[in-house]
């Protein structure tokens, strides 16, 4: 039998997927679709329709019932809510949390400054967490994707607990990180808001478990 969740560099790709818990309907539903280039790829769809059960198909914190996943195996993922994964009580010291080798020390902090730089964040090394905006966390929380060297990005509905003008600076910051010119990423991400398709390079909608094609925002049609 194969593995039903293999490496693939950083595409994506969900041949034919099924899952369901044991005893219960399908959540994934005969899901196929592929992502292949850096982007920002978002996906819309309405509560019950799947897109969590599909987030931790990626991540592989579960496995497919039928069908096959080939993907990346450095996915980091942002939440929601900046305090569901914040761990430490300085952004240099949740940062180190996040890094996966063991550069030294010299090192260590020419990547803090730098992403932390990145996210827009330059000089925030020894802040204490509790001290940031909500909008300053979710940066911080990019950075700590970024500093793992991960080149695919989960975000799930990263804007919704924000205002307006963190909302358009988060949605600016991401895009910004897809079409850079060294080591652009690829983020695929949940959302509710119609407001925030037209960041998107590609979109798709999410409906009994199953992923539509994808679309540019300019050919979008929600039904």
């Amino acid at each position: 039998m194969q593995y039903p969740v293999t490496s693939l560099g950083t595409s994506l790709i969900f041949k034919n997927v099924n899952f369901s818990w044991p005893s219960q309907e399908r959540i994934i539903n005969n899901c196929s679709f592929s992502i292949h280039e850096p982007g920002l790829f978002m996906i819309l769809g309405k509560n019950g329709c799947g897109k969590s059960t599909l987030f931790k198909l990626i991540q592989r914190i579960i496995l497919p019932t039928e069908g096959k996943i080939e993907g990346p195996i450095d996915v980091s993922t942002v939440f929601q809510n900046p305090d569901h994964q914040i761990l430490m009580p300085t952004c240099a010291s949740e940062l180190i949390l996040n890094v996966k080798d063991n550069p030294n020390k010299k090192l260590m902090q020419k990547r803090i400054d730098s992403v932390l730089e990145v996210v827009g964040l330059k000089g925030f090394k020894l802040r204490p967490v509790q001290t940031l905006s909500g909008g300053q966390k979710q940066r911080l929380a990019i950075a700590s994707a970024l500093i793992s060297n991960s080149s695919f990005i989960l975000m799930d509905e990263p804007t919704a607990l924000l205002d307006q003008t963190s909302q358009i600076e988060i949605l600016k910051l991401v895009k910004s990180l897809t079409i850079r010119k060294e080591r652009p990423i690829t983020i695929l991400w949940i959302t509710h808001r119609m407001d925030e398709l037209s960041h998107a390079y590609k979109i798709g909608t999410m409906k009994n478990g199953k992923l539509s094609e994808w679309f540019p925002p300019t050919n979008f049609k929600y039904n």
